[in-house]
Formats: C-alpha cells, structure tokens, sequence
C-alpha cells in the first residue's frame, strides 16, 4: 500500500512537471494538430483523388497526425527528461529512498504515453469536425494499433536514454531517429502513395506497420496481423535492448 502511494506521488509529480513545460504541450499535443488543420486548408487535399481509391489526401493523413504525436513524444520528450534526471542524479538518489526509481520510470512512460492519446484524440476530433474526416470504422483495432506504435515508440525512446550520457545526446540520437519515423509514419508522403517498392520496405519498420495498421482500421477492416506483428516485434526488440543498456546512474 505504501509503495503505491508512493509511486501514486511521483506520477502526480511528473503530470504537473509535464504541464509546466510549454513545449512539451505545443509539440506534442497541440503541433499534430495544428498540422493537420494546415494540410486541410490545401484545397486539393480535400478532393477526391482516384489515385487514393476515391480518398481525399486529408483523409490518409489523418493516422499520420496520430502518429506524428506518438514520435514526438517518444523519441524527443521522454529521452531528454529521463536523461536529465540521470544527469542530475536524481535517479541515484531515488535508490536510496523508498521510491524506486522503477517508479519514476513507469510514470514517465505514462505520462509521455498519455500526452500521445490525447493528442491523437485531438487529431481526430479536428479531423472529424472540420474536415468531416470519418472516424475509424474499427475502433478497437485502431486503439490496439495506436496502444503498440506507442509502446513501440516508448521503447525507442527509453533505448536513446540508455545510451545517452547527457541531454545534449539525448536530443541529438532523438532528432535522428525522428525525422526516419516521420518519413516512415507518412509525414511527407502517406504509405498508401508510396511506390509499392517503398512501401513495402517502410512496412517492415515500427511506424510503417503501425502508418499501415491505423490506416486499415479508419478503413474499417481489422489492422493486419502482419502490421500488428511488426509493430509488436519491434516493441519487444527495442525494449530488451534498452533494459540491456540502461543505466540509472
């Protein structure tokens, strides 16, 4: 009981951290958004294209806002918060106190991870409102779909803490790593418009699948067991890989 008061206080703790850092809000919940809404006042991204099997251009990058969301927070965010605190030595200390540091951990994964729905949820919202963008014909597939390229993106980020020795680092490996996972995730050119050559190597990466996956759940079909199983490799890949490595001091 006590331990989970505890780590209940330090989720509390880093919510209001959270809150406090206005780029973390911008960038995070606010830009997909702000993106999307720029990409839907284009008037040819909201006609017709038969290229696209009768879908608008807005209507693919829908999904990409979700994910772009997921990347910021999980290859920017997180990375430099737990590498500060590493560098600080606020991790060492915790190990002496009956918070864990363990605690610290699962309450950034949940902070950084919920900022990511949220955001989603507000990618879809102004989808649907403004630009009359249907909402996902298979809700639950789009939520397992999101829920893995999340953790995937968690698991990403917690290995770019691992081997960073400081922010500076940390920010450096996140920047290179993000700007992949966006042209991946369909930033600049959706995974449905891609050559097939192209989008078949992009489907085998954690944000292609999950670009793929999202993409047939707003369809309305369950997401491939294919793009599933990709998304969910890579979260089990990067997240031994970055238990391997990290360092709480």
């Amino acid at each position: 009981m006590t331990a989970a008061l505890f780590n209940s206080a330090v989720l509390r703790t880093e919510v209001r951290l959270f809150r406090r850092e206005p780029g973390n809000l911008f960038w995070i919940l606010f830009f997909p958004s702000l993106l999307l809404g720029i990409l839907g006042a284009v008037p040819a991204f909201r006609d017709p294209d038969p290229g696209l099997g009768g879908l608008r251009a807005i209507d693919l990058y829908v999904p990409v806002a979700v994910l772009l969301g997921v990347l910021i927070a999980g290859l920017q965010g997180m990375p430099q918060t737990l590498t500060g605190y590493r560098e600080q030595g606020i991790l060492r200390r915790m190990a002496t106190t009956p918070v864990r540091a363990t605690a610290l951990l699962s309450a950034q994964m949940l902070v950084y991870g919920g900022s990511a729905l949220v955001s989603a949820l507000l990618a879809l919202t102004l989808g649907r409102v403004v630009y009359g963008v249907s909402l996902p014909g298979q809700p639950a597939g789009y939520l397992l779909a999101l829920l893995l390229a999340a953790l995937a993106c968690l698991a990403f980020g917690a290995l770019i803490c691992s081997l960073s020795r400081t922010t500076k680092i940390a920010a450096a490996l996140g920047s290179a790593a993000l700007f992949p996972a966006m042209f991946c995730a369909g930033v600049w050119l959706p995974v449905q418009a891609m050559p097939d050559l192209l989008a078949r190597i992009v489907g085998w990466t954690p944000f292609g699948a999950a670009s793929e996956a999202l993409n047939d759940a707003a369809a309305g079909a369950w997401p491939g067991w294919d793009h599933l199983g990709v998304t969910a490799g890579w979260t089990v890949l990067l997240t031994a890989l970055a238990a391997r490595w990290f360092r709480w001091e």
